[in-house]
């Protein structure tokens, strides 16, 4: 008799350092807006058709950005289901910034 079983979805971590709750936040903040930062920045310094090329670049890196935080930090089984950069954010915090050492060294700071 075959057994199939369903693995369990792990919630998305919650922080609990207000440290890493605000590196969370710049971290989702960077994955969210630098493209269009960096495109406007083009576009005013340059010309339209460059910041439009630009646009289409920098979504191009940030992408590979965001696949690479989210396959570093999201278990091999979630990868399936569609995060947000704000929830990829705080996997990565959680798992690769915001361990225990990591807590302590802040606080000494």
């Amino acid at each position: 008799m075959q057994t199939d079983y369903i693995e369990e979805i792990q919630p998305t971590p919650k922080l609990q350092s207000k440290k890493c709750r605000f590196i969370a936040f710049l971290l989702g903040l960077f994955l969210n807006t630098t493209s269009i930062i960096i495109s406007l920045f083009s576009w005013y310094f340059y010309d339209i058709f460059v910041g439009f090329a630009t646009l289409l670049v920098t979504f191009i890196i940030m992408g590979i950005v965001r696949s690479k935080l989210r396959n570093s930090s999201i278990p091999l089984s979630q990868n399936e289901h569609y995060y947000s950069d704000m929830e990829i954010a705080k996997w990565y915090s959680a798992k690769e910034l915001c361990d225990d050492i990591l807590e302590q060294r802040l606080e000494k700071i």
